[in-house]
């Protein structure tokens, strides 16, 4: 494979993802890191993307599909009926791990009265809790990535293995009886080590995401312990999640 195929690859592989360490683009084109550092520095020269520590991404996005904001313009009321019944599984004074998912931060905004311990790599969560001198919040470390509202790479992976919680709320891209996926490929790291961390595991994932399957395989169903959804789910698919094990908690949108 040639420089300037690679280097496509490369590209291309970021404009689905937008946002990729090393490690995993090597492994994508089956070449060595110090080759692939080489790739993106030649593309960064050319303008199409911008090195990070450890990593790399798109310099000029062409989409905001990611993009927190937007994101969280879809599905409000199901989010707020999901954040409400999430923080009715949560117990006083638990360590809550939370990810960066949009659905996620809604069920933060109904934690306070909780008085928590929260573990995230949430931008947005951070910012939430940053004047309540009730919730202690710990802020994971790593690159910010605006877009997603997220801190990413190494250091963050790294902040999520050395701690214990009670209890991970996390997002995902999609749900199927196969398991959890999520459409973020430098999520998938962090969120696998937000798993190992907690001694609870759940999921708080609206109906758009029920049956789907994302990009990125995540988890299989047992490794989560509950899925809240809202009432616009599939029964049926939701049956299915239940007989395999998983508490599934369907929020009320009346209220």
């Amino acid at each position: 494979m040639t420089a300037d195929e690679r280097q496509k690859r490369i590209f291309d592989y970021l404009k689905k993802v937008e946002f990729a360490s090393l490690e995993d683009l090597s492994t994508q084109l089956d070449v060595s890191v110090s080759t692939v550092r080489r790739d993106v520095s030649n593309l960064e020269e050319s303008g199409k993307l911008k090195r990070t520590h450890g990593g790399a991404r798109l310099a000029n996005p062409e989409s905001d599909e990611f993009a927190f904001k937007s994101r969280d313009t879809h599905q409000l009321s199901e989010k707020e009926a999901i954040g409400r019944a999430v923080a009715n599984l949560i117990n006083p004074n638990q360590t809550v791990i939370m990810d960066a998912g949009t659905t996620v931060f809604h069920a933060a905004k109904y934690l306070e009265a909780k008085t928590p311990h929260i573990i995230t790599n949430s931008l947005p969560i951070a910012n939430h809790f940053a004047a309540n001198n009730q919730v202690e919040v710990i802020v994971s470390g790593g690159v910010i990535y605006p877009r997603l509202g997220v801190m990413v790479g190494p250091l963050a992976v790294t902040a999520f293995t050395e701690i214990n919680a009670d209890v991970a709320i996390m997002g995902a891209g999609g749900i199927t009886l196969e398991g959890i996926s999520n459409s973020h490929v430098l999520l998938i790291d962090i969120q696998l080590a937000m798993l190992k961390a907690a001694q609870k595991v759940i999921f708080c994932i609206d109906h758009t995401k029920i049956g789907r399957q994302s990009l990125t395989r995540l988890c299989e169903l047992d490794r989560i312990d509950a899925l809240v959804t809202d009432a616009k789910a599939p029964k049926e698919l939701l049956d299915s999640i239940r007989a395999a094990g998983v508490e599934v908690v369907v929020a009320d949108l009346t209220h």
